[in-house]
């Protein structure tokens, strides 16, 4: 099976923004999607699946979902991709094509993807931004509190949305706080959160995130544990040829 976006609930938006926020460093990525989906009231409108996505449902308020999910606000205007599992490397190349395929399909204006990199000695509050072209690199200097990343590397969905940005003259910005890398980090999603907030003119609240965290981290690590834990169990049993897929209940 191929990746695929599925569309249950169909929109039509007037040139959103499109957020990306997959787990990574300090899992701020996916905090940060989760917490914008759930202040802002948006709406789940689809899921994207992969055979190469771990085999897992995620559990919220009695409903099974699938863990790769799309949500919109027809009120902010935004259009909102969140994964509660780690991107398999096999999914990666994939999956950033298909979210610029999604992206333009959608009339979105620009996509922003929200993360962290390590935390760093000059200041956990500070937000580094990257952008695909010297248009937002000028607007982010001009507007934003940020610091523009002049030299270096990032990985992954992110890093892929941005080079394939440049190449194609679409607008993608990266904006990453500085987080903790052995555990969850909500105080670094707060922070990045701040930015997407001024950057977008979008009024929530973020004060309430840090005390909410220490839910927020047992579903996420429950969620992220179990992926593993599953990804593991099929590949053992494929190899083995067999068909004990173990118990995966929490």
């Amino acid at each position: 099976m191929a990746l695929e976006f599925h569309i249950t609930h169909p929109f039509k938006l007037k040139k959103p923004v499109l957020i990306e926020g997959f787990p990574g460093i300090g899992l701020v990525g996916t905090i940060s999607a989760s917490y914008l989906i759930e202040k802002l009231k948006m709406d789940l409108a689809g899921y994207i699946t992969s055979d190469n996505f771990p085999p897992i449902a995620a559990v919220h308020g009695y409903a099974p979902l699938y863990p790769a999910r799309i949500y919109v606000s027809k009120k902010h205007n935004l259009i909102v991709l969140i994964s509660e599992f780690i991107v398999p490397l096999g999914a990666i190349y994939e999956l950033a094509a298909k979210i610029h395929e999604f992206a333009k399909e959608a009339g979105a204006r620009q996509i922003i993807s929200l993360g962290a990199i390590p935390l760093r000695a000059d200041g956990e509050d500070m937000v580094f931004a990257i952008a695909s072209n010297a248009k937002l690199l000028a607007e982010l200097e001009r507007h934003h509190q940020v610091k523009l990343i002049k030299e270096g590397a990032t990985t992954g969905v992110t890093g892929l949305l941005l080079a394939q940005g440049a190449i194609e003259g679409y607008p993608v910005i990266s904006f990453l706080s500085q987080a903790h890398e052995q555990t969850m980090d909500p105080q670094a999603a707060s922070v990045v959160l701040g930015v997407l907030k001024s950057y977008l003119s979008l009024d929530f609240d973020t004060s309430s995130l840090l005390a909410e965290a220490q839910e927020m981290e047992v579903k996420m690590k429950d969620i992220l544990s179990k992926s593993k834990a599953a990804h593991a169990q099929y590949k053992k049993t494929a190899e083995a040829g067999g068909t004990d897929l173990g118990a995966m209940y929490g």
